[in-house]
């Protein structure tokens, strides 16, 4: 890491959680180098596919409650 990135580490960890979340979320969305103009329409598909899954039983889901206690434990 270069200087200017270690001093300004050591500058931005004195932040409050909430201004460095927001800070992130800029440095995160800088990254993106544009969208792919495919990927709205293969979520669609991809969302449309898993529905019909469900509808016809070929898909079995879980609880959402069971599935978040299985989160807390494994993540607390």
């Amino acid at each position: 890491m270069t200087a200017t990135a270690e001093k300004l580490r050591a500058e931005l960890s004195t932040l409050s959680t909430a201004e460095r979340a927001e800070l992130a979320h800029f440095l995160i969305q800088s990254l993106d180098d544009g969208s792919d103009p495919d990927a709205q329409s293969a979520w669609d598909a991809e969302l449309q596919r898993r529905a019909e899954e469900i509808s016809s039983g070929r898909a079995i889901g879980e609880p959402a409650d069971k599935v978040f206690s299985e989160l807390r434990t494994k993540y607390s």
